[in-house]
This record gives structure tokens, C-alpha cells and sequence, in this order.
């Protein structure tokens, strides 16, 4: 009961905070016609010049493409970036001092902690969710090409990146005691996190150091995840009428299969990596969680 209480006054505290909420709502939805109106063309094109000489396919098969690279890679930035804008409630307590007010209440501090996680994550998955939600209606309406699997396989893989991006803010936001800097690291995280997971640009059409740098990056795993459960019906369909090599191809030029040193790394692997990555962050919060909050006064 304490725990649920805890989960459900953070979640009010966030809500009630318009700015916050609004914030993190629109900051997808800002991103994603971004990426429709200036990214798009580029996705579209980088298609049209793989494509055999002389090939012709669909405009709703190219869109259904596209669509499906630009709402991977918008979720792949935003289950974490979220996560950093709802884990403000954690450092308002910490700028309030509401963290005396706890030591003096029947609230242990491991239920405290789980609390602060669980609202994370439950805040980050909603936001998310609205913005997946839009992303299917965009994709209804200009090409669909998802199964039922690969519904439920997105849903999978969106859950599992928002656990992960709330145990990296959890870490992170412990040692954060103001709003201004939760606000940089946000910017930080929201600027560079694509980047570094693969979101905005293909890792194979990096420099072959840099690519195999990103490999280690945990997040590159969910990234490539969502693109092949995103855009997987769309490149079976272009495949079909092609070899099953240059299907294969594809794969591996926009992600959906990630090459470690010259090694294919198969599906379930991503999603052990990524599993694993956050099972060892949720560790290492436990870890920094075990030490006071705040220490008490002579």
C-alpha cells in the first residue's frame, strides 16, 4: 500500500506540473515531423539508390519504409529521454528537502527508492505510448506493413527500452540536486543519445571504428529491434521481388541486423544485451539507493 501510494503521488506530481507533461508529450510528437518533413526524403532516397537498376516499387511501400525507420528511431530516443524529463519529481523532492520529511515517515528507504522507479517508468511508458499511437495512425495512412507479431514484438521492445532508459535516469538523477541540471542533462541526453544508439543514422554508414565503438552501447541493441519489427513487413515485401540476399542486404544497411566484428548478431541476442543492460542498471541503482538519501545531521 505505502509503495502504490508513493507510485501514485509521483505520477500526480508530475502530471500536475503542466509544464513537464506537455513537455515531454510534444517533444516526440516535435521530433517525429521533424523527421517526416526533413529526414524523410533522405530514408526515401537512401531506399531508391539500393534498389536494382530499373526496379520499381510502390510510393506506399517506400513511405511504409521510412515511416517505419523514423518511428523506430524516435522511440529509441525518446524511451530514454522521457525518462530524464520524469525523473524531475526524484530532484524536486531533493531541492524541497521532502527527503526529511520521509526519513521521519514509516517509508523504508527501498520502497522510497522502487517508487520513484516504478512512476518513472510507468510515466515514460504513457508518454511513449501516445506518441507510438500516432506513429500507427501516420503509418495506417501512408503504408502498413506490420504484422500482429510485430505489434506485439514493438509493444515488447518499447517496454523493455523505457526500463532501461529509467534505470540510466535513476542512476543518473541520484546525483543530480537541482532542477538546472537535471534540465542539461536532459538537453544532453536528447541531442547526443541518437547518435550514439544508431537512431539517426545507419551504424553501417559510419566509419568502421566508429561503428564498432557503438556496439557496445546497449542502447544500439533496442534501437535495432524496433527497426526490424518496425520495418521488417516492408522489407519482406521489397525482398519478394528480389533475391533473399539482397533482402538480407538491406537488413544490414538500415540496422535491423547489427554486425559485431564482422559477426551477424541474431535477434534474440539484441534482446538479451538489452535485457541484461538493464538488469545491471537496476543493480548499480539498488547499489546507490543502499546509501542515506540525505545524511542526518549531527
Amino acid at each position: 500500500m505505502k509503495l502504490l501510494s508513493l507510485i501514485r503521488r509521483n505520477c500526480k506530481i508530475y502530471f500536475k506540473e503542466k509544464g513537464l507533461f506537455f513537455s515531454s508529450l510534444i517533444a516526440p510528437l516535435i521530433l517525429f515531423f521533424l523527421f517526416v518533413a526533413f529526414l524523410g526524403d533522405v530514408y526515401r532516397d537512401s531506399l531508391m539508390s539500393i534498389l536494382p537498376e530499373g526496379a520499381e516499387v510502390s510510393s506506399r511501400l517506400v513511405e511504409g519504409f521510412a515511416g517505419g525507420w523514423l518511428l523506430s528511431s524516435l522511440l529509441a530516443v525518446s524511451a530514454v529521454s522521457i525518462a530524464f524529463t520524469a525523473n524531475m519529481v526524484m530532484v524536486q523532492d531533493k531541492v524541497t528537502d521532502r527527503f526529511s520529511d520521509f526519513a521521519v515517515s514509516p517509508v523504508s528507504q527501498s520502497t522510497l527508492a522502487l517508487s520513484y522507479y516504478l512512476s518513472t517508468a510507468l510515466v515514460t511508458l504513457m508518454v511513449c505510448c501516445a506518441a507510438l499511437a500516432v506513429g500507427f495512425v501516420y503509418l495506417a495512412i501512408v503504408g502498413w506493413y506490420l504484422s500482429v507479431s510485430d505489434v506485439f514484438f514493438i509493444l515488447l521492445d518499447l517496454i523493455v527500452l523505457v526500463l532501461f532508459g529509467t534505470a540510466l535516469s535513476s542512476i543518473v538523477c541520484r546525483f543530480l540536486k537541482s532542477q538546472g541540471g537535471i534540465t542539461a542533462v536532459e538537453a544532453i541526453v536528447s541531442a547526443s543519445y541518437g547518435f550514439l544508439c544508431g537512431a539517426y543514422m545507419p551504424i553501417s554508414e559510419l566509419a568502421k571504428g566508429i561503428a564498432n565503438t557503438l556496439m557496445f552501447v546497449p542502447g544500439t541493441y533496442g534501437t535495432s529491434l524496433l527497426h526490424e519489427h518496425f520495418m521488417g513487413g516492408a522489407i519482406d515485401e521489397i525482398g519478394a521481388r528480389f533475391s533473399e540476399e539482397y533482402t538480407e542486404a538491406m537488413r544490414g544497411g538500415f540496422d535491423c541486423t547489427l554486425d559485431f566484428f564482422g559477426k551477424s548478431v541474431p535477434e534474440w541476442t539484441c534482446f538479451l544485451v538489452i535485457s541484461l543492460s538493464v538488469a545491471a542498471l537496476v543493480g548499480v541503482y539498488v547499489l546507490l539507493c543502499a546509501a542515506p538519501w540525505k545524511k542526518k545531521k549531527q
